[in-house]
């Protein structure tokens, strides 16, 4: 009997936690932490964008919309780079190889071009034997949209020499127009007034043709004149 009563009170306190209705407490060990483990928050990136250079060294061959690609992925932002650097760079169809540009972050927003994207061409020399003698410049513009033009030299003067041998105004069978045989949408496209498809001054077909290498269209011609 002793021995009876002596285990009925070494189980006394478990007897009375259960029919108090509580549970015999468990401690689990805490969770183990390998020492130099890094824990990264779920919302943390796992790799950054590469920055942009600080500065663009000209490369032959370069212009600012193949710069603009390289550096933006799009070469829509050539103004992005002209107006950074318009101080060195007086024409966005005009730099040289070696200019040091400055490149700024890409912005939000393209902003606009400038108006004028490369000098205006020097007008033809007219012999004064051929002119009148009181010609007044309203009499002498029909003889620069009629004329011939050869564009100085380079691409410029390969495209003209190609396409329309430098007769301002061909028309051929498709519909091309000008210097450069445009078609009536990329005309428009460039810059080109639509109302003065057909009949443009020598001056406008070259501000058009400025505003399509610009903006990276020299493939343009460069597919079909071999130049």
């Amino acid at each position: 009997m002793a021995g009876v009563a002596a285990f009925a009170l070494a189980n006394v306190p478990a007897t009375a936690a259960l029919a108090a209705g509580q549970a015999p407490a468990h401690h689990s060990p805490a969770p183990h932490v390998a020492r130099g483990t890094l824990l990264l928050s779920a919302t943390e990136p796992a790799a950054h964008k590469a920055a942009l250079p600080a500065t663009y060294t000209v490369k032959s061959g370069d212009s600012l919309s193949a710069i603009a690609g390289r550096l933006y992925q799009s070469p829509d932002y050539w103004p992005v780079l002209y107006w950074a650097n318009h101080g060195k760079v007086r024409y966005a169809n005009d730099i040289e190889v070696g200019q040091v540009l400055k490149v700024p972050a890409r912005p939000a927003k393209v902003p606009a071009p400038p108006s004028a994207l490369g000098p205006a061409p020097a007008p033809a020399p007219v012999s004064s034997e051929a002119a009148p003698a009181q010609a007044s410049p309203a009499a002498a513009e029909p003889a620069e949209a009629t004329g011939t033009y050869s564009g100085g030299s380079g691409f410029q003067a390969c495209v003209i020499a190609a396409e329309s041998g430098g007769n301002s105004q061909v028309v051929n069978s498709s519909g091309h127009y000008g210097l450069y045989q445009f078609s009536s949408s990329t005309w428009a496209e460039y810059g080109g007034n639509p109302a003065d498809f057909g009949d443009a001054s020598v001056a406008e077909q070259n501000q058009v043709f400025d505003s399509a290498i610009a903006a990276g269209g020299a493939s343009n011609w460069t597919l079909y004149d071999g130049c």
